[in-house]
């Protein structure tokens, strides 16, 4: 695996399939062209791009250039790094035709030559045995423990965090754990809902 301390920014559901397969990180979708109108994604972005910094992996056809450059206005440049793939013709396999300049996206690469990708990119990488978690990182437990899943209100008590950090609401529990540990430590996130939670239930 390799752990990266940026938030890695892709264009699809794919994408982000591929890279989770060996890399640990938290790892974002611009849903193609919808980041274009989705400010509150927009957001997201610019507020990991200030705490971890943004590592920016798109297809190497001209729609993945056009959502690197919007990419590239949303955060100051010093908080962006770039990994660039190589231009290989192919087709996906899940995919009945190629795309329209035939090359090969994000998804239909191999770990190799991503990785070299990103090792090139300047991100700040590190190899490591699986998906190992530090200590003090937010996990699935706190998670649990706070109502957050697991529990009949759990998806209305994370509509309640989401909308106090100002998070889009279109985080599911995964992204929302990823997120988090993005934007504070476990100590922090700890005491940010010991501030909120009232007799077991948290409160608005």
């Amino acid at each position: 695996m390799i752990k990266i301390k940026e938030a890695v920014i892709v264009e699809g559901k794919y994408d982000k399939i591929k890279l989770s397969g060996f890399i640990d990180g938290l790892i974002i979708t611009t849903e193609g062209f919808g980041v274009f109108k989705d400010k509150e994604k927009q957001q997201l972005i610019r507020r990991l791009a200030d705490t971890r910094g943004i590592l920016i992996i798109t297809d190497s056809d001209g729609a993945g250039f056009v959502i690197r450059n919007f990419l590239k206005g949303i955060a100051s440049p010093e908080k962006i790094k770039h990994a660039y793939i190589p231009d290989i013709i192919g087709k996906e396999k899940r995919k009945t035709a190629p795309s329209k300049e035939g090359k090969l996206g994000v998804e239909g690469l191999s770990e190799e030559i991503i990785s070299r990708a990103i090792a090139a990119s300047g991100a700040q990488c590190e190899l490591t045995r699986g998906k190992e978690r530090v200590q003090s990182d937010i996990t699935k437990t706190d998670l649990y423990e706070y109502g957050l899943t697991g529990s009949d209100n759990a998806a209305t008590n994370r509509e309640v965090i989401k909308k106090l950090l100002g998070l889009p609401a279109k985080l599911t529990a995964n992204s929302l754990l990823g997120v988090l540990n993005c934007l504070m430590t476990r100590e922090e996130f700890i005491e940010f809902m010991e501030r909120i939670t009232v007799e077991g239930e948290i409160k608005c």
